[in-house]
């Protein structure tokens, strides 16, 4: 068989499909007819194996307990697609199925801290972070990235140790790569984090789910970049992202550490969480496999799209700039420069421009004044939104 799915310029509709993009906007405040480019999954059919395993599945029309053990094929492919992509050698003790990532942080938490310890994050950040570690009673730590004048976000190291230090931190979840800044962390500046982890007993979740789109270089596995470093890490990724899988629920997260690991399995053991989803194992399974040609298509048409959203952002949007896309398919505007105040400038955004994006202070104080968007959608969807918002600036 041969991919058949590689037209990524086709706009499908998916109104009235229980879509959360696009049918859930009245439901959380706004018109029902904006264009929505927030959430992180892609307007794009996914590879045409995922299809035909799933078309599969639907023909037995069996869809009891399901589960996997190495030898079966759905191991050897999650660990395919990493070696292959990755240069990540995981190993099958290593491997637990999750529904997805955040259940995954929110296991983590649970399991390696107790309520009043503190959890660090780095923001701005994906939002989930803050909310987790907030609703599962721990104390949130916040360093802040650093925003140079260029334009380019760092860790700040130094802040960064005095709060491990001060605040007794007992667990760090780190966003690699990173969203929204669009940072693809380099070896040093990840095994300067890492050492700072493991001097003061620190464990590491390592969220890597948008590892398969840094767009320059490879993506530097956080465990990896010491051996020392997967004694104390554990390590997240999924299919979702990749190949637009994130309604299947399935995600794959790795663990060295044996204690680490046990005490992360009873944590999903409470839960009651036991067999994965029949359908997200197929998929995922299909596309681990064979979906290396609509993966790499996928990647020159959003590399494609993030070069032309760049290159109007800064000839016909004043005001307003683009912070570098290392990695992630998700552009990261700056509108600080067109004077708009927070209110005013989302009020442009939803009710002149009637676009949907993630306001940059819902991802901590430091996003105010930014705008996230998702460049993951057929180019006319893009031109359509970038020329509307092309119209709200003064």
């Amino acid at each position: 068989m041969t991919e058949r799915n590689l037209d990524f310029d086709t706009v499908i509709d998916r109104r009235n499909t229980k879509c959360l993009k696009y049918d859930f906007a009245k439901k959380r405040g706004y018109p029902e007819d904006v264009l929505p480019l927030w959430v992180a999954d892609m307007d794009f059919r996914t590879s045409s194996y995922a299809e035909d395993a799933l078309s599969e599945l639907a023909a037995r029309n069996l869809y009891g307990y399901t589960n996997t053990q190495p030898g079966d094929g759905f191991f050897e492919a999650v660990a395919g697609w990493m070696s292959r992509r990755h240069n990540f050698l995981v190993k099958p003790e290593w491997h637990i199925k999750t529904p997805g990532v955040c259940f995954a942080i929110a296991q983590a938490v649970r399991a390696l801290t107790q309520p009043g310890d503190a959890v660090i994050i780095e923001q701005p950040v994906y939002y989930p972070f803050e909310s987790i570690v907030r609703k599962n009673n721990r104390r949130l730590v916040v360093s802040e990235l650093r925003h140079s004048p260029e334009g380019r976000y760092e860790m700040d190291f130094d802040d960064f140790e005095r709060k491990l230090k001060t605040e007794k931190v007992k667990l760090f979840i780190l966003c690699n790569p990173h969203n929204p800044v669009g940072r693809a962390w380099s070896g040093e500046e990840l095994s300067t984090i890492g050492e700072l982890c493991e001097r003061y007993g620190v464990i590491v979740f390592s969220d890597e789910i948008h590892s398969d789109f840094v767009w320059n270089g490879a993506h530097r596995v956080f465990q990896e970049v010491k051996e020392e470093f997967r004694e104390f890490t554990i390590t997240a990724t999924a299919p979702s992202k990749t190949f637009n899988l994130a309604g299947l629920q399935q995600s794959n997260i790795f663990i060295p550490n044996e204690r680490i690991r046990s005490k992360f399995i009873r944590a999903i053991d409470q839960t009651g969480y036991d067999e994965p989803n029949a359908a997200g194992i197929a998929a995922a399974q299909a596309v681990y496999t064979y979906g290396d040609t609509w993966y790499e298509a996928a990647r020159r048409y959003i590399r494609d799209n993030l070069d032309y959203l760049r290159d109007f952002v800064r000839d016909r949007i004043p005001g307003v700039s683009v912070t570098e896309t290392e990695a992630t398919y998700l552009a990261w505007l700056d509108f600080r420069g067109t004077g708009l105040g927070e209110a005013e400038l989302e009020s442009r955004i939803v009710n002149r421009a009637k676009l949907w994006l993630d306001r940059g202070s819902m991802f901590g104080q430091g996003g105010a004044g930014f705008e996230r968007i998702n460049a993951a959608c057929p180019k006319s969807v893009l031109v359509e939104a970038l020329t509307r918002l092309s119209y709200i600036c003064p």
